[in-house]
């Protein structure tokens, strides 16, 4: 099985003349992306150690990056997608999830029924949606991802649990909207 990749950082503008970049932060604690060890670009061909850090502002980093030593080599990784392997994350805590773990899971009805994959974790600002893939084909589902519409999420097993409720009526076979 191939390496799982996590996308923990995207490096922006170079800062100043002396090879510096700003980097935008997806680990908890912005600073924390300075600890996982070496990052790579999207397909691994290119290996990067940050130096130093500075928090510019909020998830907005300032970094050294081993090798980048003026204004343009910075400015030629601009927009590079920095990565590390899924194991050199630390375990979530109780109740807390890495997107990666939940992408490919069987999400399935709480009868049993298999309603198909995981295939992201969307968040617009209102919460976490699930996109499923139906196994069935047609659209695909979106359902919040809160306990009260997935209350189970069982990694040993490979699945969670989509609750009664948490779908469309017709996408669960029962009336219209329109028969209520």
């Amino acid at each position: 099985m191939a390496e799982r990749m996590v996308l923990v950082g995207v490096v922006g503008a170079p800062q100043g003349v002396r090879g510096e970049v700003r980097l935008k932060s997806y680990t908890g604690e912005p600073g924390d992306i300075g600890t996982y060890g070496p990052l790579s670009d999207e397909d691994g061909r290119r290996s990067f150690a940050i130096q130093s850090l500075r928090v510019l502002k909020g998830d907005m980093l300032v970094v050294r990056i081993a090798g980048i030593d003026d204004r343009d080599a910075a400015a030629a990784l601009t927009n590079t997608r920095l990565f590390i392997p899924r194991e050199r994350l630390p375990p979530p805590a109780t109740d807390e999830f890495y997107h990666i773990d939940l992408i490919g899971l069987s999400a399935e009805a709480e009868d049993g029924i298999v309603l198909g994959r995981v295939r992201g974790l969307h968040n617009h600002g209102a919460g976490d949606i699930l996109e499923i893939v139906p196994v069935a084909g047609g659209e695909t589902l979106l359902v919040p991802f809160t306990l009260a519409f997935v209350p189970v999420v069982d990694f040993a097993a490979g699945r969670l649990v989509v609750a009664r409720g948490a779908l469309l009526p017709e996408e669960e076979g029962d009336a219209t909207v329109e028969d209520r």
